[in-house]
Parts: C-alpha cells; sequence; structure tokens
C-alpha cells in the first residue's frame, strides 16, 4: 500500500483533529487509501507554531482537542506509520475546508489512528510500504 509522509503535528491533525485536506504544491490523481507517515523532522519551535496555527484557524473544538495533543505524543510518532486514511480528490481551491491553502489539496476521509506507531522509513512523495 502506498504511504505519504507527513509533518508534525498536521499528521496528528489528520487523524484526531478533522484535518481534512493535506496540502501540497504538486497534484495528484491517486485516490484510495495511504498510510500516514509522521515526519522525522522536528524543530519544536517551527511545530509549536503550526499547533497554534492550526487550533487559531481550523479547529471548532479548540481546547478539547488541544487536551488531547502533547509534544510527547508527537515526538513518539516520529519516524512511524501512525495511521491509514483515504484521498478522495485533489483540488486547486476549497470553498468548504478551513484547512485549504496553498497551490493543492489532498481532500481526506475515514481517518484510522493506529493504536501503537510502527517504525519505518518514510521517503518523499508517494512511497510503497509492506509489511
Amino acid at each position: 500500500m502506498k504511504a505519504l509522509s507527513v509533518r508534525a503535528p498536521w499528521w496528528w491533525f489528520i487523524l484526531h483533529g478533522g484535518k481534512d485536506i493535506e496540502n501540497r504544491d504538486w497534484p495528484t490523481s491517486f485516490r484510495g487509501t495511504i498510510y500516514l507517515h509522521a515526519g522525522k523532522f522536528w524543530k519544536q519551535d517551527e511545530v509549536y507554531a503550526d499547533i497554534q496555527e492550526a487550533l487559531d484557524c481550523c479547529v471548532p473544538h479548540r481546547s478539547e482537542v488541544a487536551s488531547k495533543l502533547s509534544f510527547d505524543v508527537l515526538r513518539a510518532g516520529r519516524g512511524c506509520l501512525v495511521g491509514q486514511v483515504e484521498i478522495v480528490d485533489c483540488v486547486s481551491r476549497s470553498g468548504g475546508s478551513r484547512w485549504f491553502f496553498g497551490d493543492y489539496g489532498f481532500v481526506l476521509a475515514n481517518p484510522v489512528a493506529f493504536d501503537k506507531p510502527i517504525p519505518y522509513k518514510g521517503e518523499l512523495g508517494f512511497f510503497e510500504v509492506t509489511l
């Protein structure tokens, strides 16, 4: 199955915070279920700023979502498959999602978080995963 690497905290918001668009600067024609890989990139000040941006502009139930999120949870997912999600479309504009900003958005549905992250080396773009 294909996988896509996403930086913290965005992968967490896909699985737990209602993020229904993954922004990219390239389009895809792929439709279907993929593994969600949490990238290893970590600069705490950037992750913190992204968390604040997500909570300020995109999350309707801010305090409820924020209470479930921690740096420890985000660090534990680094370099792991953390769940799966379905890509149902790719758009160049979105009037219905607060999460869209950029050139292209992969429209996401049916996120499922894994109970335990699975260590796996990520790659750029889509990559094949065999478990």
